[in-house]
């Protein structure tokens, strides 16, 4: 009989867990906690749910690994700060922001025009030396620092960028009011490591794992327009797509 007990609850636990997890995310949301505050502390969390510390810290556990919360050992357990990311759409950082309901900012690293080198010109399909407008920013979300992207556009496809307000404005805006708005991308990601400088820039510690986006643009033409490249932190950016078997 004990052991038939002992099956019982091995076979029972995952669902106490789950259900725990499934519990904590509906009053997370429900209650319209914001992103940032912390949460009940593990003791009190267990009894209003009925559950053990062991089920418990399974459950929380498993809304970590989802995203939903943070942890910090000595003060517990926090919701998550919202992610921005790509979703099979293509649209600006401003756009995703203002999908999900958050500010975006910019703060311009660097701006200027330039000669484009043979990389450069190739993957443009540009002729070498032609001038390209570089610009690298700081991207921010809800007044936090999430990525630093580097984009840089024939000066023929949009001549007064070096005018356009880049800090608060949205770079593809700009390209659509020049009639050279992105229409499909090529998108590449990797993982690296934070330099002490984008470590600097992100508030995060150097060698911190960053998600890496290289991207080519291109107008309803086919016709490049934006080399870009953005390092984001992986606590706060993720890219949703959809993936087909091949028919056969």
């Amino acid at each position: 009989m004990a052991q038939d007990q002992s099956s019982s609850v091995i076979v029972q636990e995952p669902h106490r867990y789950s259900a725990a997890a499934r519990r904590i995310e509906e009053h997370i949301r429900d209650g319209g906690i914001a992103a940032g505050s912390r949460i009940l502390g593990e003791r009190e969390l267990a009894k209003l749910l009925g559950v053990s510390r062991v089920t418990l810290r399974r459950a929380l556990g498993e809304l970590k690994e989802r995203g939903i919360l943070v942890s910090d050992e000595a003060k517990g357990w926090f919701v998550a700060p919202p992610k921005v990311g790509e979703q099979n759409v293509l649209r600006s950082f401003t756009e995703m922001a203002a999908a999900l309901g958050l500010t975006a900012a910019s703060q311009v690293i660097r701006k200027e025009i330039r000669l484009a080198n043979l990389e450069e010109a190739e993957a443009l399909q540009l002729v070498a030396g032609a001038e390209l407008f570089d610009v690298e920013r700081i991207r921010i979300l809800a007044g936090e620092p999430v990525g630093i992207e580097r984009s840089r556009i024939p000066v023929r496809r949009a001549p007064g960028l070096m005018r356009a307000d880049l800090a608060r404005g949205s770079l593809y805006a700009a390209l659509r009011d020049a009639g050279s708005g992105p229409a499909v991308a090529d998108y590449m990601l990797s993982a690296t490591s934070a330099t002490k400088e984008q470590a600097r820039h992100l508030r995060v510690r150097p060698g911190l794992a960053l998600l890496a986006c290289s991207a080519i643009s291109r107008d309803v033409n086919g016709v490049p327009v934006e080399l870009s490249e953005t390092v984001f932190r992986g606590d706060r950016y993720r890219f949703q797509t959809t993936l087909k078997a091949e028919l056969r």
